[in-house]
Parts: C-alpha cells; sequence; structure tokens
C-alpha cells in the first residue's frame, strides 16, 4: 500500500485545524503556512472533508473552517477515505482479477488473501486512531521540546582566580 501526499496531507491539515480553532475559524492560509501545503492542495482536500461531514466552512471576515464533529469521533480513517484515498494493497484493487496467469485457472493470485488480511489490519488500525489522540500526541510533543530547551542551558565562563582584581582605596590590586 502506498499512502499518496494527498491522505498525509488531510491527516495533517485536520491535526492543524484541530490545534489551532480553539472555538474559532481556521483559514487555509494559516493551515498553509503552518504546514507547507499550497492553498490550492487544501482547497480541493477540504472541500471533500466538508461533503464528507468532518469540517463546516464558516464565510466572511474571520471565516475559515472548524471541525464538525468532536475529536474523538472523527478517526484517521474517516479522514483518508474522505478524501478519496484508497487503501489496498491488492494487486487486483480488491476486485478479484488477479487470476493466476493461466488461462484456466480459476484461483487468485497465490498472495491474493495475504493483501487481502493486510488491508483488513491496516483499516483496523487507522480506524482505532482518532483526531483527539493525534492531537494530544503532538500537544505532548510541544511539552517535550520546550522542557528540552529549557534543560540545555550553557554553564557560566567562570574567570581564573589570578585574573580577579579587588578595589582598595581607589587602587586596583590583584587579588
Amino acid at each position: 500500500m502506498h499512502l499518496s501526499t494527498k491522505g498525509r496531507f488531510a491527516v495533517t491539515a485536520m491535526i492543524d485545524l484541530a490545534l489551532n480553532s480553539n472555538g474559532d475559524p481556521v483559514t487555509l492560509s494559516g493551515i498553509s503556512k503552518r504546514q507547507g501545503i499550497s492553498i490550492s492542495y487544501l482547497e480541493q482536500l477540504f472541500s471533500r472533508l466538508r461533503r464528507n461531514g468532518l469540517v463546516q466552512a464558516v464565510r466572511g471576515p474571520g471565516g475559515g473552517y472548524l471541525l464538525n464533529k468532536y475529536l474523538a469521533a472523527i478517526k484517521v480513517s474517516d479522514i483518508i477515505f474522505a478524501v478519496d484515498e484508497p487503501m489496498d494493497t491488492t494487486e487486483c484493487g480488491s476486485k478479484g482479477e488477479c487470476r493466476s496467469a493461466q488461462a484456466n485457472h480459476l484461483q487468485y493470485c497465490m498472495t491474493h488473501e495475504l493483501w487481502t488480511n493486510l488491508n483488513r489490519h491496516m483499516i483496523a488500525y487507522l480506524d482505532s486512531v482518532n483526531l483527539a489522540s493525534l492531537v494530544e500526541q503532538q500537544k505532548q510533543n510541544r511539552i517535550q521540546a520546550t522542557q528540552s530547551q529549557k534543560i540545555s542551558i550553557v554553564p557560566e565562563k567562570r574567570s581564573k582566580p589570578n585574573d580577579l582584581k579587588k578595589s582598595f582605596r581607589g587602587k586596583t590590586v590583584n587579588a
């Protein structure tokens, strides 16, 4: 299976929307700047996400997009399927047209069941991951990054004892 940029960008954009909304609409230009995804590509993705009921558009000044469901109710599989991302590892596209090379053989290709089972497991996994867990993961990553920046303090440069000088009655003397 190859998950194209369409599916990856859709999930990324939905995480960004959830992180930056705070109840207010988020603009596609904002998502574009933060994630490095072109606005025209985001427009295509959000059109599909809106048609599938995952987001709602808010028009006018201060407009943008809002999530249309609770974070926990949006599964990663919902996002990927909303943007028409195929998730199939079989050669035949699960149509059963991967018959043996011999014309008189009426069996599926030898690995058809293997790839069909992989499809089921991938979908089951993506069904088990929701937007709430991805957003929480991003928040934790931000906290850890902030904490690691605070920990990496550069030690002070200390003076050598011979370099110290004291002032005594207006005169400088070596300490």
